[in-house]
């Protein structure tokens, strides 16, 4: 990723953030309790949305958008540690966190069946894992709109996918979905789910 996509990315998202994400990651997080990781924290537009977290364990594999997280990091109202490191190769203990976080993220991990493992193992048996994600869309048309899209999506915006099935992968893997709510059509899905171990 280049520095130039970094330091763009907030600018870029702004008028979706300020029109519904802002309110949408509020709520998501308000479930985000005690020790807590989130994966692909970017640069940091979660973390002034923290509130009952203990501490937050930020993970985020690109310098230059850790580099852009630093000023939002240090207005947080919880401790926040930022660790490089990618969500297929998380350097932590099983059973570490009591709620996982990833917002917009699984669109661009390379691997997110080894990243969905890795988040199950990390997390404690019964914790939270909370996500905010775009998904293929259920209309046919629109899902192959995707799926023609996105070789040219992914190269303009680092690797994002457009045809991801967050869901389907979250239910493989045996968590245990208990809230979804859909937002432009199906195109945004805001999901809470347990940890089934």
């Amino acid at each position: 990723m280049s520095s130039i996509f970094a330091k763009s990315y907030d600018f870029f998202m702004k008028p979706l953030e300020k029109k519904k994400f802002n309110q949408i990651r509020k709520e998501l997080l308000a479930n985000a309790t005690g020790s807590v990781l989130e994966l692909g924290s970017g640069t940091g537009v979660n973390f002034s949305f923290y509130k009952t977290a203990e501490r937050v364990t930020a993970v985020e594999p690109n310098l230059h958008m850790i580099e852009q997280s630093i000023p939002k990091q240090k207005q947080s109202l919880v401790p926040i540690e930022v660790v490089r490191a990618s969500a297929e190769n998380l350097p932590f203990e099983a059973d570490t966190f009591d709620t996982v976080v990833a917002t917009l993220v699984f669109c661009t991990i390379p691997n997110p069946e080894k990243a969905i493992l890795e988040m199950k193992r990390v997390c404690k048996p019964g914790g939270n894992i909370l996500l905010f994600e775009h998904v293929k869309m259920k209309n046919r048309f629109l899902a192959a709109l995707q799926e023609l899209l996105t070789p040219v999506w992914k190269k303009i915006c680092d690797g994002c996918s457009l045809n991801r099935k967050t869901i389907d992968l979250l239910e493989f893997y045996d968590i245990t979905i208990t809230k979804v709510k859909k937002y432009y059509s199906d195109l945004f899905v805001y999901i809470e789910s347990v940890n089934k171990k």
